[in-house]
């Protein structure tokens, strides 16, 4: 291998390395959404995603504020 062939080598490798570095996000981005628009339809359909465990009532818990006035 020449000198020459080595350096293209090079250079492919990094064009390439930079390419996934880009293109990365943007596919673990869509993964991400189609596993989210997965779970919502079950949720729609009243069903449980799989492996997971049921769920209790959700509590609610109510706040109150008190507001006071430095004169």
């Amino acid at each position: 291998m020449t000198t020459a062939q080595t350096q293209g080598l090079i250079g492919m490798l990094f064009v390439l390395g930079l390419l996934v570095l880009l293109v990365a996000p943007a596919v673990i981005g869509v993964v991400r959404d189609l596993r989210i628009d997965r779970e919502l339809r079950e949720a729609e359909q009243g069903r449980r995603p799989k492996g997971a465990a049921p769920q209790a009532e959700p509590r609610r818990r109510y706040f109150t504020t008190t507001v006071t006035h430095h004169s």
